[in-house]
């Protein structure tokens, strides 16, 4: 039919509470930087726990676009053999502007050839996004940093150790400097420096690999650079707000679900605000348990913060939480300009949020209503899903392909701990359904 457009929506019918169990998948953030990270070495990488998000298989195309080889051994074993990557290779707009975290190939590629050429990264937009951090960052190490329309080049004859002062915590920047320093001559002592899981993760994975990075997980990173990378087998930490968003899901729904392979330690900030809300949460080794009877949560407060603080990846999630709590909540956000897009989406459903400026006033409602939403990013796509599956009624949720960018299997898992949940196709210009669930 002429003027067709088949898209993708999730179709969910809301109030079942949730029991069972979820699985939580390798770490999208620490993905997207370890896989990229592999170009460093000219040699062969077995990279274990990947997640199977749309993110990564954009990262695997890159890679293999600048002539990496990769394939899996498993489902979640990516191998990647660098030996014939190509140095003057320029990454395309059109494979970056799906992925944000494009840029790390920047660091990676300065890192290994002394140059590198990037079109501008893309991914989510809530608010600005600059790279000035990063590039200030390969200057401090002795490189020159080109902009020519959408495309940044880098290029060092001799890339030397520096004291990098980040003016800003930046989870992008710290990586970046990172992947670039590891090779340099001398020590890179990075100051402010990011704190997150995936930072220590992709240090942990840089030392597998002969590289000398220690204290990640503080403000002070001292990278004392190596003449050569090796290959090496490294399996990725789980994901913190997958683990986050599936806690905050039962929470809000009701029931029990117990949440596998995870860090307890890295979900502490999440465990605090769901405690304060009155949702039971039981700590394991490797494992977590959410408990809620289906009532009303508690009101609380919330201000994100870099790790260890609460995630901004996880406001989204929490708002929806507060939608429907006992009183009057607050929610500050400290990390993006403009966090608050998905508000909106939540007002249709009937949530009374006042956002002014950086501070967002959610007075609780006793249920939320179903109705067409749509994602305007990943976690406020997330957002979208946990609403559904609390409010009264059939909500659709639109532009899912950004809720797969960085959660893996979503329907099956949700499924399996008993929510109503389906993809659908459906026609665009006609409004109808044409193919059922997929």
């Amino acid at each position: 039919m002429k003027g067709c457009r088949i898209v993708e929506k999730f179709v969910i019918h809301g109030g079942k509470q949730l029991h069972g169990e979820v699985n939580i998948s390798g770490a999208k953030n620490a993905a997207l930087a370890i896989i990229p990270a592999a170009v460093l070495c000219e040699d062969t990488c077995r990279i274990e726990n990947i997640p199977n998000i749309s993110d990564v298989k954009t990262m695997i195309s890159i890679l293999e676009y600048i002539g990496a080889r990769t394939r899996f051994i498993k489902r979640d074993v990516l191998e990647i053999d660098t030996k014939n990557i190509k140095a003057m290779v320029t990454v395309p707009d059109d494979m970056t502007q799906k992925l944000r975290a494009s840029y790390y190939l920047l660091g990676a590629m300065l890192g290994r050839f002394g140059c590198a050429s990037v079109a501008m990264p893309g991914g989510c937009f809530f608010g600005v996004r600059p790279i000035d951090q990063h590039v200030r960052g390969f200057e401090l190490l002795g490189a020159d940093i080109t902009t020519k329309g959408a495309v940044i080049s880098a290029s060092a004859a001799h890339l030397i150790g520096a004291s990098v002062y980040m003016d800003n915590v930046s989870v992008g920047a710290t990586m970046n400097v990172m992947l670039a320093a590891v090779k340099a001559s001398g020590l890179t002592v990075i100051e402010n420096a990011a704190k997150e899981p995936h930072v220590v993760d992709l240090a942990n994975f840089l030392n597998s690999m002969g590289a000398d990075v220690r204290g990640a997980g503080t403000d002070v990173i001292k990278i004392r650079g190596v003449r050569s990378l090796h290959g090496c087998t490294y399996s990725i930490i789980p994901d913190q707000i997958e683990a986050g968003t599936y806690m905050v899901a039962a929470g809000a729904a009701g029931g029990s679900i117990t949440i596998k392979n995870v860090i307890p330690k890295h979900l502490e900030s999440i465990s605090v605000k769901l405690i304060e809300s009155g949702i039971e949460v039981m700590e394991y080794d490797d494992s977590i348990t959410i408990i809620s009877d289906g009532k009303r949560p508690n009101k609380c407060i919330v201000k994100t913060m870099p790790h260890p603080g609460f995630p901004t990846d996880m406001q989204p999630q929490m708002a929806v939480l507060l939608s429907v709590a006992n009183g009057t909540s607050y929610i500050s956000e400290s990390v993006w300009d403009n966090r608050f897009m998905y508000v909106e989406q939540l007002r249709r459903m009937g949530a009374k949020i006042q956002v002014d400026g950086k501070t967002a006033t959610i007075e609780g409602m006793e249920y939320l209503v179903g109705a067409p939403v749509k994602a305007d990013d990943l976690r406020a796509g997330a957002a979208m899903v946990i609403a559904g599956l609390i409010a009264k009624g059939e909500t659709v949720v639109d532009n899912v392909h950004y809720i797969e960018r960085g959660y893996e299997n979503i329907i099956e898992k949700l499924i399996a701990v008993g929510a109503d949940i389906e993809r659908v196709t459906v026609l665009t210009d006609e409004d109808r359904i044409v193919a059922g669930a997929v």
